[in-house]
């Protein structure tokens, strides 16, 4: 019936229906009326297109624009894939099966049922677990190496290898049966007399895709906080380091906020199954059914709220949008080299700033090199003399002369812009 959990258990979740032997007619007691079903119906629907236009939108900007490939961007492609499948795969499956309690899908897809969803959950928050221990790492470490993109790809990999281990059992203990003229897809656990498999599979799942990741990020998001917003960086305090510190409090409070968000849609959800593996009598009352529904909307929606997070909290992916839907009347005009990072003229701008103090350092830097090496002509040319008259001699022909058109020139002015070129590209990867 739900995404993570089945409670339609044998014991559980009963049609109601009495003994035709007896020639009483079957009645199932979670049918609904036409009009609640229909308001369910429409709610469910809002998830799914919200969350599968959104996320697949936030996979095209990364994917088609080669400057998005970032290290975060690369988990925040994984979190869009998995809940976009989610959404498309279950959310509308789960309202189906949960309006009646009537499987109507076969065996095979009752397996796929019950097995996506946790593997799907598990990627989502173990990507938002990446995501926060690569900006503690890129905040409170910055000269240690950043993953590289291969590297970020295999821990992608390896967390889907985790997630389909972890629901594995469900997977391999989902069944179908007949109950009074209805079918049901349920999980039919095995019963050992040491422990109870069921239970304590689902506190370990609880730990595993909520509990621990939330501690995980909460603590790599304190420190962070902590760094950016409550003290002050020792260093450089130019107009450029004010910039990149933004931008890093601008990328570390979407993912706080994501993060936020879906601690929060999945509490009830947790909170429910708990209670259920302790508290079974409380879930066979026909009230529980429109519970139940609420509970399992929550925490779906959960998949279409981070498109709406990237594109309110961040410029970029707000230029993507604003790309992908420019056809809508309602969607403003914006500048599309917004998603190339930073504008061209920007970039010029930046790149002849710094063209200009890398000049100056340079200039600096030979002329102390002349002084070295010929101290009294360098001086004779430096500036005046005691009395006003301004010394014309100019330095032996060995020495360098930056205002020549020299080798020595052409030299020093290679060597700026060749700076100049992999300082910016170093930026853009960032």
């Amino acid at each position: 019936m739900d995404a993570l959990f089945n409670i339609t258990d044998a014991s559980n979740w009963t049609s109601g229906s009495n003994d035709t032997s007896n020639g009483t007619v079957n009645w199932n007691q979670f049918v609904q009326p036409v009009w609640r079903i229909v308001l369910w119906g429409i709610a469910y629907s809002c998830i799914v297109i919200v969350s599968v236009v959104g996320n697949l939108t936030v996979i095209w900007i990364i994917i088609a624009h080669k400057r998005m490939r970032t290290v975060t961007n690369y988990f925040l492609l994984n979190l869009a894939f998995a809940e976009t499948f989610m959404s498309a795969f279950n959310t509308v499956i789960n309202f189906t099966y949960a309006v009646h309690n009537d499987w109507y899908f076969g065996f095979v897809y009752c397996r796929f049922h019950n097995f996506f969803p946790i593997a799907a959950v598990f990627a989502s928050i173990y990507s938002m677990t990446a995501i926060a221990l690569d900006r503690y790492m890129a905040i409170i470490h910055p000269l240690q190496q950043r993953m590289s993109s291969t590297e970020t790809k295999v821990v992608v990999g390896v967390i889907w290898v985790l997630a389909l281990l972890l629901a594995f059992p469900q997977y391999y203990y989902s069944n179908t049966y007949q109950d009074a003229g209805r079918v049901v897809c349920y999980i039919d656990w095995p019963e050992y007399t040491v422990c109870n498999f069921k239970k304590m599979y689902y506190v370990c799942v609880v730990i595993l895709i909520y509990l621990l990741p939330l501690l995980v990020m909460g603590w790599a998001y304190l420190v962070v906080g902590l760094t950016l917003w409550a003290s002050e960086i020792p260093g450089d305090s130019s107009d450029r380091y004010k910039e990149q510190l933004t931008a890093k409090r601008k990328v570390v409070k979407m993912m706080i906020v994501v993060v936020c968000t879906f601690a929060i849609c999945w509490l009830p959800y947790h909170v429910f199954f708990l209670l259920e593996q302790f508290f079974p009598d409380m879930f066979i009352e026909r009230f529980i059914q429109q519970v139940y529904l609420a509970i399992m909307w929550l925490a779906m929606s959960s998949t279409m709220y981070n498109p709406i997070i990237y594109c309110c909290l961040n410029d970029r992916f707000r230029a993507g949008f604003k790309q992908a839907f420019h056809f809508c009347p309602c969607v403003p005009r914006g500048s599309y080299e917004g998603l190339e990072l930073k504008s061209t003229r920007y970039l010029q701008t930046q790149t002849s700033v710094y063209k200009a103090s890398r000049m100056e350092t340079t200039v600096s830097t030979v002329t102390q090199v002349g002084d070295d090496m010929e101290p009294t002509r360098v001086k004779a040319i430096a500036g005046p003399r005691r009395g006003g008259a301004t010394v014309g001699a100019r330095p032996h022909s060995s020495s360098l002369d930056l205002t020549s058109n020299g080798s020595s020139s052409r030299s020093v002015s290679k060597t700026v812009s060749e700076t100049s070129s992999f300082y910016s590209s170093n930026h853009l990867q960032e």
